[in-house]
């Protein structure tokens, strides 16, 4: 077993930052020795905050340095399936944020480069390691609601990102909705055989002129026979809104949102508690932990990470299946192929 897991970390914007003070504080067995960005500042802002030894701007010098076990991509969408592969390439491992590519064949190429070169892939899909998300999972399995037979799950922001991001981000189903779409298959563990999406423009005008959509919702329909919907809006008023609700033959497991504390007020005049956490970073913060955690174990013990590439991969065609439907107002089908 590997005493100590050293890691670089590529990309130091928000999430970025994130993961970088996780892994100096909170994340026992690993050591981060080298951050890159192609700002500069940015990079070094987060050295010097955290005490880095190794900035740099060109991210190929990170994955040269044979110090390094693993990296952590946090770079723009964009770049993650080439440095993926070159990461892989240098036998480090992986774990990348969504999605892997906007693109299914980049993907492929990808998973195909990670497997030849065996190393571990883990996906940024963080919300699967959500206490109350996995422990509805966990009863789902054990048969505690019976046979399930509809899945809801809501996602919303709590306001609409900058026009620049909606531009490059793949759109509201690659961008958004694709956790989502992890979350579907996760609770269930069954594939979506088929969906309907329907979408559009109810926040921001210029979301939709530059080629988006920012109100969706999709039905799905698994292989077991067991229907789902998904909701999802860029602009929520009162915070951000993340809920599921799974009914079964047995029972329903309801999955609320969380709020800084669970303290109410009850008086003659209403009833009043906290309003949500502000956004993702916060709302998730144990699961982005617990994420960190188990790549560092997977490398620390040689195991294979529980949300890997194909897990990437089957939500990255679902949200392409979502696109053609909202093309074609009709259902399509989800290729769930796994090559």
């Amino acid at each position: 077993m590997v005493k100590k897991v050293r890691l670089g970390l590529i990309g130091t914007g928000r999430i970025g930052r994130m993961h970088a003070r996780n892994l100096k504080y909170r994340i026992p067995g690993a050591e981060l020795v080298a951050v890159s960005d192609i700002m500069e500042e940015a990079a070094g802002n987060v050295a010097h905050e955290l005490a880095i030894p190794v900035v740099e701007t060109d991210y190929h010098k990170l994955l040269q340095r044979e110090d390094i076990d693993g990296v952590v991509i946090c770079s723009p969408t964009g770049t993650h399936a080439q440095i993926v592969q070159e990461a892989a390439a240098e036998g480090k491992h992986i774990l990348c944020e969504k999605p892997i590519a906007l693109e299914i064949d980049r993907t492929e190429k990808a998973l195909a480069a990670v497997e030849e070169a065996g190393v571990k892939l883990q996906v940024g899909f963080n919300r699967r390691f959500d206490p109350s998300f996995k422990k509805a999972q966990q009863l789902i399995k054990n048969g505690e609601i019976g046979i399930p037979h509809i899945v809801r799950i809501t996602s919303r922001d709590p306001g609409p990102p900058p026009i620049s991001y909606v531009k490059s981000s793949g759109g509201l189903f690659l961008d958004m909705m694709i956790h989502d779409f992890d979350m579907a298959r996760f609770l269930l563990s069954d594939e979506v055989s088929e969906l309907m999406a329907y979408g559009d423009c109810l926040v921001d005008p210029a979301i939709g002129e530059a080629g988006d959509i920012d109100t969706a919702i999709v039905v799905l329909k698994y292989k077991n026979g067991a229907m789902g919907a998904i909701d999802n809006s860029r602009k929520a008023v009162y915070g951000y809104d993340q809920r599921i609700e799974i009914h079964g033959s047995k029972g329903t497991i309801i999955v609320g949102n969380k709020t800084p504390t669970e303290v109410r007020l009850h008086t003659e005049d209403a009833i009043s508690g906290d309003v949500l956490l502000n956004f993702f970073i916060e709302r998730y913060d144990d699961s982005f932990l617990a994420e960190m955690g188990e790549f560092i174990e997977c490398i620390r013990n040689d195991k294979d990470p529980s949300v890997s590439g194909i897990d990437g991969l089957m939500s990255l065609k679902m949200a392409y299946a979502a696109l053609k439907s909202l093309k074609t107002g009709s259902f399509a089908c989800v290729d769930s192929s796994r090559s």
